[in-house]
């Protein structure tokens, strides 16, 4: 069975470890080849080395390697040199690097820098943490640079910083206008990307931020019009719980959009091509015309929680993939 999923950071890795983990141990699912397309639109570079924490999340914590804690970086991590740096003055100390982590990114922008495009080094990576040998295959949306920028109010002021400072630094609390991302305009799909959805048995949407995570890859160009034109059905789990998100800031990213924070508004956002969504057991929404909803408990609390939920997910797509309805 081909499943594909859109995917960005912590909560989209939690969940796509916990669908391999549903695949290995539910005695009636079939063999699983997954296909990840990651999120690189919070790709930042730091200390002249090129970071992708969304991509980097994934690959540590399906190889077994992330930091549970945080849910991001490495397990058993230490920081001299980002000690060092600090003690020398280098800018910025807001983004925490340990030096494990300095590793990967030093790697890939060696190999960047000597021409490689990202889908490559991400293979190369991919390698290190032997996600092929879990039968997983993991995709940057785009071998383009692309960064997603934030237009903050500040002192009566306007003026743009990087989505990474925005969310780390300052923890999405600085007023924000809108989001720009740089780049996604001469964007075109990574190698692989488009045939992944387009020969996938399931797609799904892991609860992902919806608007900087979701949304970016969404707006890749050729993305969207690939999943419109699946034969697949799209199954998505949403990503708020009361109206509130898990972890992150996705609702303050929904009421800068001006979406509401609800999961019937985020599954508006999918509307054109989504078949099948997962909301919280206490969540209001109910299924309408061309449109699924299961509800199911959404605190992915562990991996058995999170398996549970990812394997919700995967049967209902299951279930709709006979025909799906979609116009």
């Amino acid at each position: 069975m081909r499943i594909t999923a859109l995917a960005g950071g912590v909560g989209g890795a939690r969940f796509l470890r916990g669908l391999l983990h549903h695949a290995r141990t539910a005695p009636s699912t079939e063999p699983v080849e997954l296909t990840v397309i990651g999120n690189t639109g919070d790709d930042i570079t730091l200390f002249g080395l090129r970071i992708c924490p969304d991509l980097d999340t994934l690959l540590y914590t399906l190889g077994g390697g992330i930091h549970e804690g945080q849910g991001w970086g490495r397990a058993d991590e230490s920081h001299h040199m980002a000690q060092e740096l600090a003690a020398l003055g280098a800018e910025p100390t807001w983004f925490g690097l340990g030096d494990k982590d300095f590793a990967t990114h030093v790697f890939r922008s060696q190999l960047l820098g000597r021409g490689m495009p990202l889908s490559g080094v991400v293979e190369r990576l991919s390698a290190r943490w032997g996600l092929d040998e879990q039968g997983v295959r993991l995709l940057p949306m785009t071998d383009t640079p692309v960064e997603t920028h934030v237009v903050v109010s500040e002192d009566g002021e306007q003026r743009a910083i990087h989505f990474q400072e925005w969310w780390v630094r300052h923890r999405a609390e600085l007023p924000a206008e809108r989001f720009v991302v740089a780049g996604l305009d001469r964007a075109t799909p990574a190698p692989g990307v488009l045939d992944a959805i387009r020969e996938a048995d399931v797609v799904l949407l892991p609860p992902s931020n919806p608007v900087v995570s979701i949304g970016i890859i969404l707006g890749v160009p050729g993305v969207r019009d690939a999943l419109r034109g699946s034969r697949a059905p799209v199954v998505g789990v949403s990503p708020l719980v009361g109206g509130r998100p898990v972890r992150g800031h996705a609702d303050v990213c929904l009421r800068t959009i001006g979406v509401d924070e609800t999961s019937e508004a985020v599954a508006g956002l999918y509307a054109d091509f989504l078949d099948g969504w997962l909301v919280d057991e206490d969540d209001p929404m109910t299924s309408r015309r061309g449109l699924e909803v299961v509800h199911r408990p959404l605190l992915m609390s562990s991996t058995d929680a999170a398996a549970a939920m990812a394997g919700a997910a995967l049967d209902l797509g299951l279930r709709l993939r006979p025909g799906s309805g979609r116009a």
